[in-house]
């Protein structure tokens, strides 16, 4: 049995820095990784799907800017070149990450799946089914997450997608139905609509995006029904059966039975942890009633030097946050800080066309919690730079302590959503009140400049 100083698990957006740092520190440390280095993010997740859909927002933009005098005809999907570009980014990014992880001093990386056999023993089996078996005193697991299949009859008969196997589908499909209305459903809903497909989103929530308020809700629903998208809310999905032409689905809503046919079905209805595999009963780590790792709020388990970060445990599931939980670890183990994960900001951005940009909390929210708050409301039809570029779809909306003038939240639903945002963000950050925004300086004609506008309607 080989020993290390550290173990990290999974090679993620929190695996990959925290095992170099550590081992730059003079920890002897292994990193194992079960598939590719990258995680997430690099492989299925953020790299090749904003990759892709920029492929798509280049083929909408193309044609639907006749009304500014633009007309390009003839515009077609070449499927093949825009994995070409998606995959070449992907192999940047993921022999970047392991070329970095290699020429680190002190640090090894080993291929394999890893199962606990000991508190803090580790066996990993390779591809070829080599076993090697590891201990060491620190443990950190950062395994993520992956698609979760809900129970549906026969939907084991039928090949469906997930947001990983989409990714290698060699053909648009003519019909795309999509399981769930969350972030992955609606970029994917929208990025093969624009490639050519035909889609519907079957969810079973009462709105789009459930975690929005009401108005955000209505005007991505608008947004993405002008785009000729098919939308079910308060639905599910009840079965699933091969036909000679496709695939048939089942669906009730609202106590109607439809039958939907379509080609493919990509399954877009949450993820779920990866932490069956790892044999945890061997450590005394807990897990919650879901299978996501309990983590205090320094991200310590309930074993002692045991550690969990990222998708693998609750809360947010951000390649930020990922990363911010690293930065939490290093802070805490390595320059003896006492840094946590209680009340730290969790900006996100979907990456729909326009984008929806989101810090803090929601009037809903805001609401519950019985504060008073004033909220500014403002329609990109009113901003300067989105009537010039032709582009006027979505609304900015900031939640405002009435009583001391500071920023409690925002949605910024715009072509550069998640870039205004981060403005509004520092604002909350720096405490800065939105009367200091509405009189502030912004360069004219910017995205955000219109901070300006938004918050002169609370003058009204």
């Amino acid at each position: 049995m080989k020993t290390y100083d550290a173990i990290v698990i999974g090679s993620g957006q929190a695996g990959t820095p925290l095992s170099k740092r550590l081992a730059m520190e003079g920890l002897k440390t292994a990193l194992i990784e079960k598939r590719w280095v990258g995680g997430t993010c690099v492989n299925d997740g953020c790299s090749p799907t904003k990759a892709m859909i920029a492929s798509a927002r280049a083929a909408w933009v193309a044609a639907n800017s006749q009304k500014i005098g633009v007309y390009a005809d003839n515009v077609r999907i070449d499927i093949k070149a825009v994995f070409k570009h998606k995959n070449d980014i992907v192999k940047m990014m993921r022999d970047s990450s392991e070329k970095g992880i290699k020429k680190t001093r002190n640090l090894d990386l080993i291929y394999g799946t890893a199962v606990f056999t000991g508190k803090k023993e580790i066996s990993v089996t390779d591809e070829d089914g080599n076993v090697s078996h590891l201990k060491a005193d620190k443990i950190f697991i950062n395994t993520g997450a992956s698609p979760e299949i809900p129970e549906i009859e026969g939907i084991d008969q039928v090949n469906y997608l997930t947001s990983t196997t989409i990714l290698e589908l060699p053909e648009i499909p003519e019909h795309l139905l999509i399981i769930g209305s969350g972030y992955i459903g609606l970029e994917f809903g929208q990025m093969y609509r624009r490639f050519g497909s035909k889609i519907s989103i079957v969810s079973h929530a009462a709105q789009l995006l459930s975690k929005e308020d009401p108005d955000i809700s209505a005007e991505m629903s608008k947004i993405l029904e002008q785009e000729n998208i098919r939308i079910f809310l308060k639905a599910t999905v009840s079965s699933l059966a091969k036909t000679q032409s496709g695939i048939s689905a089942k669906v009730d809503v609202g106590g109607k039975r439809e039958t939907i046919a379509c080609t493919h079905v990509l399954i877009a209805a949450g993820r779920m942890p990866n932490s069956g595999i790892l044999s945890l009963d061997k450590t005394g780590v807990k897990t919650d009633e879901n299978g996501f790792i309990v983590v205090n709020s320094r991200l310590e388990t309930s074993a002692k030097g045991i550690y969990a970060l990222g998708d693998v445990k609750p809360g947010p599931a951000f390649t930020h946050i990922s990363y911010d939980d690293f930065r939490i670890i290093r802070t805490n183990l390595l320059e003896k800080g006492r840094a946590t994960i209680t009340n730290r900001q969790v900006p996100y951005c979907m990456f729909t066309d326009p984008q929806l940009g989101r810090i803090g909390i929601t009037e809903q929210q805001a609401k519950e919690q019985g504060i008073d708050v004033l909220v500014a409301v403002l329609s990109n039809s009113s901003i300067a730079r989105c009537i010039e570029t032709g582009d006027e779809r979505g609304m900015m909306k900031a939640v405002v302590d009435a009583r001391t003038g500071k920023i409690l939240g925002a949605a910024v639903l715009a072509e550069q959503g998640g870039e205004v945002v981060s403005v509004l963000q520092m604002a909350i950050k720096g405490g800065i009140t939105y009367q200091e925004i509405r009189d502030g300086i912004f360069a004219h004609p910017t995205y955000s400049e219109s901070l300006n506008n938004l918050f002169m309607t609370l003058d009204k």
